[in-house]
């Protein structure tokens, strides 16, 4: 795949210490995690995730609760600074949602793509310029993950086992090597780290 313009394709998720994104209740088990979103060490992670980023890359699920979230906070001027940063950014940005049932745009500067995410990355590797983020969508991560077409992974790591639940590195994907290229823990143990894919 040529890469003319040099953009890079990074992601954002949280993880339990045993390395699931959800509890065993399923996808909406997020107990592990969410207690640890606003501490000072997540809110500047999420300010990082978005400095170089200009697209943000979003699977159905992930763009519908967002629109139900983050324009509310970009316009909430009570808001953490750092919080309405980010939903600035992910309002004003170009956003790309893969979905096989969606037929129109969920919110504005969007377009839906029924496509492969491997497809959609060279379509937009081709042109433009900055970051493809793809924040917290496990099934792009996943997919980008197993055509190894990650350049960075923003982690943020919770420190609770949750004992089941879904796992983002499952069997089977490609070995790559990666290099941690920021770290940072918090009040409560919890960890912000940054890995570069090695090629």
């Amino acid at each position: 795949m040529t890469n003319s313009t040099g953009r890079r394709v990074t992601a954002n998720i949280s993880l339990s210490l045993d390395g699931h994104y959800s509890g065993p209740g399923g996808p909406r088990d997020m107990g592990a995690i969410v207690s640890y979103a606003t501490t000072d060490v997540a809110r500047g992670h999420l300010a990082r995730i978005h400095e170089n980023a200009t697209t943000a890359l979003l699977g159905r699920k992930n763009a519908e609760g967002f629109l139900g979230f983050w324009p509310t906070v970009a316009a909430d001027e009570n808001a953490d600074p750092r919080d309405r940063a980010y939903a600035k950014w992910l309002v004003d940005a170009e956003k790309v949602v893969l979905s096989t049932t969606l037929t129109e745009s969920p919110w504005g500067r969007t377009r839906v793509v029924n496509a492969p995410a491997s497809e959609v990355v060279a379509e937009l590797k081709a042109s433009g310029e900055g970051d493809i983020l793809v924040n917290s969508s496990a099934s792009v991560i996943k997919a980008l993950l197993a055509d190894d077409l990650m350049d960075r992974l923003y982690l943020m790591i919770c420190p609770e086992i949750t004992g089941g639940g879904e796992r983002l590195f499952v069997d089977g994907l490609p070995a790559s090597k990666w290099k941690l290229t920021y770290q940072e823990v918090g009040e409560l143990g919890e960890m912000a780290v940054v890995y570069d894919r090695v090629r």
